[in-house]
């Protein structure tokens, strides 16, 4: 293949002449990041409520969080995006779709994009601390109700603790899936570095470099990450328990 390969193009002024196309590829990750970690807190945020809600006793509570789960894990992320994107607004007062439409549309984007990322994601983290909950030895929570702690003194000091050091690996995969999703907000016009990368090379026929860049940088943040979460999982372990000794 005769290509002209040119890692210098990353240096080349951009055709507005007042950045490089290196700066396109910085605006791209830290929008990209920024996403990703706004959609995560929300997930864990609504993932753990709901996911304690279906360990609650009241079965309709456990079928309405059942249908949540059902719902957002079954239709495609990128319908969920276009949904809140196109649809949403629609049947907000018009006093919100004045400020939605008045407001910077990098803004609008980035916040519908972790909005969508984080709701989609809260389902999957939902089903994975009810596992985590329902996990732990049955006689745990009766022995803690007999100790005279509150139903939720038992979820906040000794069966949310426990179950969290059981779901790390799998919550580390949730995060790295928040990361990875965030190229879907390129369909509703964010530039993030997906986006960023196919523009470069779209203006300097440089595609393959953009893109390996981007690459890097994708698996660069994803092993990062991970790193952070085995030195985490292996400080909470608890001594004795299965996977203690790695």
């Amino acid at each position: 293949m005769n290509y002209d390969w040119n890692w210098g193009i990353f240096a080349a002024t951009t055709i507005t002449g007042a950045e490089r196309y290196y700066d396109w590829m910085l605006v791209g990750l830290s929008l990209t990041v920024g996403i990703a970690l706004l959609a995560w807190a929300l997930a864990l945020l609504v993932g753990v409520m709901l996911g304690i809600a279906r360990t609650l006793p009241s079965r309709p509570l456990r079928m309405a969080v059942g249908v949540y789960v059902e719902v957002f894990r079954n239709i495609p992320l990128l319908v969920q995006l276009f949904f809140w994107y196109y649809i949403a607004p629609v049947f907000l007062p018009m006093t919100m779709q004045d400020a939605i439409n008045q407001a910077h549309p990098v803004l609008v984007q980035s916040l519908t994009a972790a909005m969508c990322l984080g709701l989609f994601t809260a389902a999957r983290v939902c089903e994975q601390v009810r596992a985590g909950i329902e996990a732990q030895p049955p006689g745990q929570f009766a022995a803690a109700l007999a100790l005279g702690l509150k139903r939720r003194q038992v979820y906040r000091y000794v069966t949310l603790p426990m179950a969290f050091r059981v779901i790390i690996p799998p919550m580390t995969s949730e995060f790295l899936n928040v990361f990875k999703n965030t190229a879907v907000a390129l369909t509703i016009g964010l530039m993030e570095l997906t986006a960023q990368s196919r523009q470069m090379g779209e203006f300097t026929g440089h595609i393959f470099e953009a893109f390996i860049v981007a690459t890097g940088l994708y698996f660069l943040i994803a092993q990062v990450t991970t790193r952070l979460m085995e030195r985490l999982e292996r400080r909470l372990m608890i001594p004795g328990e299965a996977g203690a000794t790695r």
